[in-house]
């Protein structure tokens, strides 16, 4: 099998919002627009994104997140989404998922979390933050940037905002 790239496919109460939170998140115009319907062919990072407009159902995902090769990386998307109008979230030397990283998260109109983050050395615990969800299923996701944007956790702590 050849990979091209990831492909996530997101429900969105409401395609407008979401095109516009994509597009400056990504810093490009969406490459298909259909009624209720929109589509990101992206080369960097390389990913398939499309949604479609759907009434909200509940938890549809955990997060979705962006590997990258340093936390230098990590940085400038932070900068990028920042001088977009985005709300951010960071985090250093967290241990999240079995893993020491650095992270950037911003959360679309939906909730859905994105994570940029770069992975340093290998954790001996899951994550411990008390700014994750209460819900087991969601691995090193934090609260909604809307819900906790004042929690400062540890930098060994999972998923939470810091400053």
């Amino acid at each position: 099998m050849n990979v091209l790239k990831p492909h996530v496919s997101l429900n969105v109460t409401n395609i407008e919002q979401s095109v516009a939170f994509y597009e400056k998140a990504f810093g490009v115009a969406a490459t298909k627009r259909r009624p209720g319907y929109a589509k990101f062919d992206l080369e960097t990072p390389s990913l398939n994104l499309t949604m479609q407009e759907a009434p909200r159902t509940g938890v549809n995902a955990s997060h979705f997140g962006v590997q990258v090769a340093a936390t230098d990386d990590v940085m400038e998307a932070k900068t990028r989404f920042e001088t977009a109008g985005l709300k951010t979230m960071t985090e250093e030397d967290t241990s999240c998922c079995f893993a020491v990283q650095d992270k950037v998260w911003i959360e679309d109109p939906d909730g859905n979390s994105w994570e940029v983050f770069v992975v340093k050395a290998d954790a001996a615990v899951m994550g411990d933050s008390p700014a994750l969800r209460k819900d087991a299923s969601a691995c090193c996701t934090p609260v909604s940037l809307s819900e906790k944007p004042e929690v400062k956790p540890s930098a060994s702590s999972c998923c939470g905002p810091k400053t």
